[in-house]
């Protein structure tokens, strides 16, 4: 494994494990009025970005953590905007 591959799995995984309880909590709780709807479609928009960033360098650690990252902050958006 290079090391590029190294540190983006490493970052990738961080970024996806610290973004899982927030998403855990508002599916559980369907809270969503502390959120902000233009700050997770920009989040998502970012993640969206980044995920086809880790496809253009075939860069598997960067694809698999903000394929899940965009999954859960799509659910997110949804419940935002269900519940919001």
């Amino acid at each position: 494994m290079s090391l590029e591959t190294l540190v983006s799995a490493v970052a990738a995984t961080l970024t996806t494990v610290a973004f899982v309880p927030q998403a855990l909590h508002v599916i559980r709780h369907k809270e969503t009025r502390a959120i902000s709807l233009y700050m997770y479609i920009a989040f998502a928009t970012g993640v969206a970005f980044w995920l086809a960033f880790g496809i253009m360098i075939m860069n598997w650690p960067m694809i698999v953590a903000n394929s899940i990252t965009l999954a859960l902050a799509l659910m997110i958006l949804a419940m935002k905007l269900r519940y919001g």
